[in-house]
Formats: C-alpha cells, structure tokens, sequence
C-alpha cells in the first residue's frame, strides 16, 4: 500500500493542536504516560492496521463468512489481525493499569481506532463490541460475573455482543418478547429470537459472551420492563474456562450489501429450553445498562463513519492528482492533459469530502475529550457539566458523521467517474461498508427524535447551556483574520438558532410539538451544521495558530492552508444550506405531518 491510512500530520493536528490532548497528562489518572508514549501507541495502532488489517479488506468483502450448518468459517487474515490486535494490548487500552491495561486517554484510543476504521472497518467491528461488552459488564455487573467475563475478553480469549434487535422489533425494544426464567439457583432460562446481532458467531476467540435484552415473567410493560442478561456461547467450568456449550444456535447469517466480513447473526435462545443467562446488576434496569454500551457505539459508528469517509476522500484525491484527463479551459487539443484534479468541479468535490470527514473527525475526537473530562477532572461540577454536554452531543455525533460519511463516498465514486462504480477500485466498498452506519445503534431518525424531543431539555437545558458556554469562549480566542471573517459568518445563524430555541420552548406548551417531532431532522440539520462549523473553526483556529508561529515546512503550511480553506468551504457552502430548515420549523410546517396514509 503506497497510500498511507490516514496523512501523516492530521492525527498530530486533530489530538494535539485542536484538542490539547498533552494536558491531560497533567491528570492523575493519565500521569504516567508521556507524549512519546502517545506516539509510541499510534505508530503500533498504524503499523498493525497497515499490515494486518488493510491487506485483507477487499478479500473479506469478497470471500464473505459462510455457515455450514455446524460452523461459521471466514478468511485466516481476519484471525491474524485480531490476534495480533489483541497481542499488542489494544482491547485493554482504557483499562486500568491494575486490570492489565494501559490506561490510555479515549482520545488517543480513538486515534488509534482511526487506523484500523480506515484499513477494515469490518474485522475491526470484533474488537470494538468486545470492549464494548466487557465495559458495561465491568460497571454494573455482580464481581462474580466481572472476575469471569471481563479479565479473558480484555485479551481476547472471549469476544462480546449487544443482542437488542428482535424479528418484530427493530428500534421498538419495549416490544422485545425474549424472556428469562429464574431458575432458582441464581441463574435464569433465556429464550427467544434476535437479529442482525454483529459478530454473534465466528471461530475468532474461544467463547462469545452476548449481552440479551429480555424480560422477566414479572416485568412492567414497556421499556420498564426490560433486563439484561449475560449469556455466553459456552458456560464455564469452575475454573473459569468454557466448558458445556449453552443452548444458543446460529439461526443463519445475513447477507449485507457492505461490512461483509463482520457476521451478522440470527441467533436463537433456548431453543432446547436450557440456556442458561446471568442476571446484570438489578431486574428490570436493563435498557438503562445497556444504554453505556448503545452510547459508545454511537460515538464509535460516528468515528467509524467519519474515517470510512475519510479513507474514500484520500483514494479519491489520490486517483484525481495521478488520473490525467482534459486540458485547462481555452488550450487547444495539442496541450497536455492535466490531472483531474485541476479541474474545478473536481475541486469541489474534494474540498466536500474534506470538509466532512475532517470535520467529522474533529466532531469525533471532540467528544472523545469530553469522555476523557467525564473520567478525570477533578472538580465534581465540572464532570457533571462535561457529562450534559456529551449526553446532548451524543446523537449528533452518531448522525452528522454517519449521514455525511456516505455523502463523502458518494462523491469519492464521482470523482472516480467509471472506475469508481467498478469493483477493481476501492471506493464503492466504502460506500457500501458506510451506508450501514445511518442506520444501526438507532437510525439517524431516531437520533434527531433524540435530540430535540429529549437531550436538548434534560436538566433544565444544562447541556445547550454549557455548549453555548464553550462555543463562546472559543470565539472569544479566536484573533486571526480567517477565523474572525469566518465567525462572523456564523453569528447570523447563532442569533436565528437562539430565536428558533424560543419558539420551541413555547411550543413544548402546545400542541405544535408533535409536529416539531415529525420535523426533527430539521433541527438535527440546523443543530449538527452549528456544532460542525464549530469543529471548524476550532480546526482553523488551530491552522492559523500554527501558520502564525512559522510552519516547520512547506508541507505544513500546505496542510494549514488546507485547513483554512476546507473551513471557509463548509461555512460559506454548506452551512447556508439550513436555512431551508430553519424556515420551516419556525413556519411550523405540517406537510409531513398532516400526510395521510391512504395518500400515498
């Protein structure tokens, strides 16, 4: 591979320019690492990515998983890059130094992650639910269950799932009709159906532990009702070890038009009315626990989106500076051709898929701080200010990413023109493997629904509160010319959003919210475009800075440079775009809303 995943001096610009990821080793938590440390840990996370995992990517896509009634059998390159995934210590890289970890900050676990997104998104799905899993085991599990699941799944000897989706439910899961029997000796009986459940067989590791949403026989209705349950592919003996196979059956797999090489399973529990499961935590508080795991995966589809994006934008730029065609305007036909990438359509396209993912990144690794703050300020106020902020920036992170993540890759098979739609050229694998990402951990639909109908309103609004806080101070800092001609821009769609926030406010009085809610990817748009053209002038903020002081070289003001242009870009381009939606939510526009059924 002659490309590298991701440009040498964006991750250095996105953790330690934009997010001062270096002070926080000024924390206790974090003391004993260092900056070489850091860049020790992301040179692995590359050099892993590189050779183990981008090397089988388009043969994983190819040569899909396939049962054959008795087993699951995939590629040997995917067990190679796991294990030596695992080898290096990256499934325990949050945990603490006393559980055998390397306790890492989650922004450089993110970077990290970022390489192996970019190289393949699909065995790189394995990893990512296991420390999932062993984290929500590890916070509200009994320390019986925590002292035999969560030590051999930080090494990977067991692997981990959600298992929320059921046949008749997909996001509906106070519909969920999976049930567990308490046996009378501490253990309950599962039984019942799930699907679409990633990674929920495969030979990668010597046990699979599923976390189930089930119901006990004396649940509340509703999503009250709902408990989590730990429910292994094999019990374990008294050693620990996995011993008599549990009775959960691989129903079949599902074909998926990208992201092939992560199983997606039909699982079936008790059908031989012996599977056994262990009760996590308290009866009845499942959604709640299983909301961690739900949480971090929206912030690891958005990042995963982000960089699947991202790798489309980089082959895409690539093609465009090698791939000779057309000649400037008015040069007669006895001119050379010129790289498409001259061309200013193609142009762009480019500064499109630029403007996306590196601002979808920012957005991503943003939030990966406030993750870091929740863990490790040491002012109690302060968590909890950090903790409102991420819980409402936490739909948008999943949607805006994963929404134009896949406009990016659009655009990577445009500029490509013919060769883009072909399977010899990379980028229609990204568009496939990203187009998942609008949809699963809660479609994009349900995120917005999320934000307006409750984060935005939770403690009294203190999440908006402390956003609007820190956006201001940002641009209190912001001296140079670029960022202070783009912050103006900007200002005029702050004060719209302040008078929107007004009428909504009212309207929770009315009966006009059911319409904002049928509307709510308005405000999604309005408010992720907001945050996004933050995340960009944070980025310029950090560009100007550094051109400012002197760039090391010219490659670095070229990069800066690129920085400032692809912020313009997105506030001069795309930002205006919301104006549309800002006009019918104060409208309170009812065509959808009053749509009937019949008329379709």
């Amino acid at each position: 591979m002659t490309e590298p995943l991701i440009a040498p001096l964006e991750l250095p610009f996105q953790l330690f320019d934009v997010q001062d990821t270096e002070t926080l080793l000024q924390r206790q938590r974090f003391s004993e690492h260092s900056r070489e440390t850091l860049d020790a840990v992301l040179d692995t996370a590359e050099k892993i990515a590189t050779e183990h995992f981008a090397t089988h990517n388009h043969k994983a896509d190819q040569q899909e998983p396939t049962f054959d009634g008795q087993s699951v059998s995939m590629i040997p390159e995917v067990k190679a890059a796991f294990d030596a995934y695992c080898e290096a210590g990256f499934l325990a890289g949050r945990a603490d130094f006393d559980a055998g970890g390397m306790q890492l900050p989650e922004t450089i676990m993110t970077a990290c992650s970022g390489y192996f997104m970019a190289a393949n998104p699909s065995t790189a799905g394995y990893p990512f639910l296991t420390v999932a899993a062993a984290n929500v085991i590890q916070t509200f599990a009994s320390e019986t269950l925590q002292q035999r699941f969560v030590p051999p799944m930080l090494t990977g000897r067991f692997t981990g799932t959600m298992a929320l989706t059921e046949p008749h439910a997909g996001s509906s899961l106070a519909d969920i009709r999976t049930r567990a029997v308490p046996a009378g000796d501490g253990t309950y009986r599962v039984k019942g159906s799930k699907l679409y459940i990633s990674a929920g067989e495969h030979e990668l590791s010597d046990n699979i532990v599923h976390l189930v949403l089930a119901k006990l026989p004396d649940a509340p209705s509703g999503v009250k009702g709902i408990s989590l349950f730990v429910v292994p592919k094999f019990r374990l003996d008294a050693q620990g070890e996995p011993a008599e196979r549990n009775d959960v059956a691989l129903a079949g797999l599902i074909h998926k038009l990208g992201y092939r090489g992560t199983t997606s399973t039909a699982l079936s529990f008790g059908d031989n009315d012996d599977c056994h499961g262990y009760l996590v935590g308290e009866p009845h508080q499942g959604l709640r626990y299983m909301f961690q795991m739900m949480n971090e995966a929206r912030l690891g589809v958005g990042f995963g989106a982000a960089m699947i994006g991202y790798r489309g934008y980089r082959l895409s730029l690539a093609y465009a500076k090698d791939r000779l065609q057309g000649r400037p305007t008015g040069a007669g036909p006895d001119t050379p051709a010129v790289p498409i990438i001259e061309h200013g359509d193609v142009k762009r396209m480019l500064l499109a898929q630029k403007a996306y993912t590196e601002g979808a990144m920012a957005l991503c690794f943003y939030a990966a701080r406030l993750v870091d703050d929740v863990h490790s300020l040491p002012d109690s106020e302060e968590r909890e200010q950090t903790r409102e902020l991420l819980d409402l920036l936490t739909p948008v992170v999943k949607a805006w990413p994963s929404e134009f993540g896949v406009k990016a890759n659009d655009l990577a098979i445009q500029v490509l023109g013919g060769a883009g739609y072909t399977r010899e050229y990379p980028v229609e694998q990204c568009w496939r493997d990203n187009r998942l990402n609008p949809i699963h951990e809660g479609t994009n639909g349900i995120q917005a629904l999320d934000l307006l109908g409750r984060k935005l309103w939770q403690a009294n609004g203190a999440g908006l509160q402390v956003l609007q806080q820190r956006l201001q101070q940002d641009l209190a800092q912001m001296k140079g010319e670029v960022c202070q001609n783009l912050s103006a821009q900007v200002a005029p769609y702050l004060q719209q959003f302040a008078e929107l926030m007004t009428t909504l406010q009212k309207d929770l009085r009315t009966s006009a919210l059911p319409v904002h809610l049928t509307n709510a990817q308005c405000f999604m748009n309005i408010f992720s475009s907001l945050v996004v053209s933050w995340m960009w002038l944070r980025q310029a903020h950090g560009a100007e800075r550094r051109l400012a002081q002197g760039a090391d070289s010219e490659q670095h003001a070229d990069f800066y440079q690129g920085k400032l242009q692809a912020a313009a870009y997105y506030i001069e381009w795309e930002l205006p775009l919301v104006s549309r939606d800002f006009a019918l939510l104060q409208q309170t526009n009812t065509t959808c809303h009053n749509m009937k059924t019949d008329w379709f």
